[in-house]
């Protein structure tokens, strides 16, 4: 990685799912009491995709679904803000087995190279870190009365949060 030169840089890309349901870390209550819990019930829910580059910028886009359609779309914002990158995947199955997606990185394989996470492996990616911290500060134990409230408080976390994490510590770990 310390060859990577100019304009290249080196991009890690995953997903997320938030639920729409509340997460307790803990609850209180009295002793011989049991707690009352709220809970929306609803399995609705929002995928996030994001990237972090080398250079600290990071991009995040909440979608529907996690599918090759919305990977395709969220892959053309990437291209047009790191025109040349060394993208860092998983191995979900839209990024590997869709026909789609092998075309698309197929013909973008001059500005994009894949390179993949070893399997079974999530330590490597820098951008769990980021899951854990945005499911514990947006969804840690706060109910939300609407899931377009839920969304826009996932979407505002991710617009406003930087996080300062070394790539290379994960990557080459």
């Amino acid at each position: 990685m310390a060859r990577v030169k100019k304009p290249w840089k080196v991009v890690v890309e995953d997903e997320s799912i938030f639920v729409y349901d509340v997460k307790l870390r803990c609850v209180w209550a009295r002793k011989g009491s049991k707690p009352v819990i709220i809970t929306t019930g609803s399995h609705r829910r929002t995928v996030l995709f994001g990237a972090l580059a080398e250079d600290g910028t990071q991009l995040f886009r909440q979608k529907p679904n996690a599918d090759s359609n919305n990977f395709i779309s969220y892959m053309d914002e990437l291209r047009s803000k790191y025109p040349y990158m060394i993208l860092f995947l998983d191995r979900a199955t839209w990024h590997k087995t869709e026909k789609r997606v092998v075309a698309y990185l197929q013909a973008h394989r001059r500005t994009v190279r894949v390179r993949w996470f070893p399997p079974s492996f999530p330590e490597a990616n820098p951008l769990e870190e980021c899951w854990r911290q945005g499911k514990d500060g947006v969804l840690g134990s706060t109910f939300y009365g609407s899931f377009n409230e839920f969304t826009s408080a996932v979407s505002t976390y991710y617009r406003t949060k930087r996080f300062k994490l070394n790539l290379y510590n994960y990557l080459c770990n």
